[in-house]
């Protein structure tokens, strides 16, 4: 069985290829039902199997697909001012961040990604609630997509730049899957000029977006019916040994 999928599989076994079907499926569910956490917990899944310089453009197109599918069938509620001004400063971040690309170290992506998974874990995240101005709108695009081209999954970040002041539970579900759709897109972009090759991976991609549009109906059909607070302790806690757990390779590669 395994010489026949072995192509589609980019290097992967089934085993871990399974796993990362799982772990698409259950970051979008949390996206969802919870609003943000999804993409931290596939990238951290994904560090630990993934080739360092595949992570972020597989996990990119995986995590547009999950919101693209999401901000469609929430479409009706977006505050599309709201995203074009994010938009703005996005696209001027996207192309300032192809510059960078070609200057980091492959083997430290992960290193990278495990301690931004810790920041994001316990460092202070305020509610910035920039989201009501026009210019707090835009430096959150320009800062969240900068930062999304090196450690991929800026979620968290969004969410709080945003904020939730002014907005429903949909409302909000809405403007951040039509933002994070449209970053995800502009890193892409950013990577094939860069030359990644995006076709050794489309079985497997394809494989995550749909387990991905699978959790995203599970999830908005949970969407305010999960006990938040005890559940992200919980969450924040699986975030931080899978973030450790990188973190800890990295140290170990190196001696």
């Amino acid at each position: 069985m395994m010489d026949g999928l072995e192509p589609l599989l980019a290097g992967l076994t089934e085993q871990q290829a399974l796993i990362l079907l799982l772990a698409s499926f259950l970051g979008s569910l949390l996206t969802a039902a919870l609003g943000v956490g999804g993409g931290a917990l596939l990238i951290t899944v994904m560090a630990g199997i993934v080739p360092p310089l595949a992570l972020i453009p597989v996990h990119g197109v995986v995590q547009m697909g999950s919101n693209t599918s999401r901000a469609w069938l929430t479409r009706r509620y977006t505050q599309w001012s709201k995203v074009g001004w994010f938009l703005g400063g996005s696209v001027l971040a996207a192309a300032l961040g192809g510059l960078l690309l070609n200057r980091i170290d492959e083997a430290w992506i992960p290193l990278m990604v495990g301690l931004f998974i810790l920041w994001l874990s316990w460092g202070p995240m305020p509610a910035l609630g920039l989201g009501s101005t026009r210019m707090g709108l835009f430096s959150g695009g320009l800062l969240t997509t900068g930062m999304t081209v090196l450690v991929g999954a800026t979620g968290p970040l969004v969410s709080a730049w945003l904020g939730r002041a002014g907005m429903d539970k949909w409302q909000y579900t809405a403007n951040f899957s039509a933002i994070m759709s449209l970053q995800h897109g502009l890193k892409l972009l950013v990577f094939m000029c860069a030359g990644f090759a995006f076709h050794q991976w489309l079985a497997v991609m394809a494989a995550m977006i749909a387990c991905g549009y699978i959790g995203t109906l599970v999830g908005l059909r949970l969407l305010g019916k999960i006990p938040e607070t005890q559940f992200r302790y919980v969450f924040r806690w699986v975030l931080t040994l899978l973030a450790m757990r990188l973190v800890w390779q990295f140290f170990a590669a190196a001696h």
